[in-house]
């Protein structure tokens, strides 16, 4: 319903009358415009976006309830971690959206990371993860890319899925010094792009 502050179609009507016009404020000036019913368009390309879209929160929901590892809150920092990367920064839940509907986009396979933890020791950190949630494929083996800052991950260490499961170490680094890691799948094609999230720790 529109609300008037003088005659109709004067200045400071605001709303919809039925459904022709619409009164609202833009700019400071007082505008109207026909009344449009948006549409919703149902062509091939948009129904697979969505699909994939659709897809990416299910395994998201997947994840957090995993019996065995669900999705932690130190995960979800992990993913907000690098989030933070991006021009736009973004949520944990909205980055990994993206790095799933991206994935599919090209055609790729994914895998939500969980029950990731960084564990310091005596000149070394020592990484344990797990792939909870995934499309068609599991997680497949990669490598660790380490540094000292979440934007530089310069150096890399072989990692397969079951040494991740049981514990990788880094070693040797140096002590007292803030560490980033992250797990990115490299031997399947179809996996690579699909990385965890950001961790970090400090050598004992």
């Amino acid at each position: 319903m529109a609300k008037l502050k003088a005659p109709l179609l004067s200045l400071g009507a605001s709303g919809a009358i039925g459904k022709a016009m619409v009164f609202f404020p833009w700019k400071g000036l007082d505008v109207v415009r026909e009344y449009v019913v948006p549409a919703n368009p149902k062509s091939d390309s948009q129904i697979t976006q969505r699909g994939y879209l659709s897809d990416a929160v299910a395994g998201i929901h997947a994840a957090e309830a995993n019996v065995d590892v669900p999705l932690s809150g130190s995960d979800k920092v992990g993913y907000a971690l690098l989030g933070s990367l991006q021009p736009t920064p973004r949520t944990w839940f909205n980055t990994l959206v993206k790095t799933i509907v991206d994935q599919l986009v090209a055609g790729k396979d994914w895998t939500i990371f969980g029950g990731m933890a960084v564990t310091p020791g005596v000149d070394k950190l020592t990484v344990t993860g797990f792939g909870i949630a995934a499309g068609t494929l599991a997680a497949t083996d990669g490598k660790l890319y380490y540094g000292t800052s979440k934007s530089a991950l310069s150096s890399s260490i072989a990692c397969t899925v079951a040494e991740l499961t049981g514990g990788k170490e880094i070693t040797p680094l140096v002590t007292g010094r803030k560490y980033f890691v992250q797990y990115r799948p490299t031997v399947a094609a179809d996996q690579i792009g699909s990385n965890s999230g950001i961790y970090y720790g400090t050598p004992t």
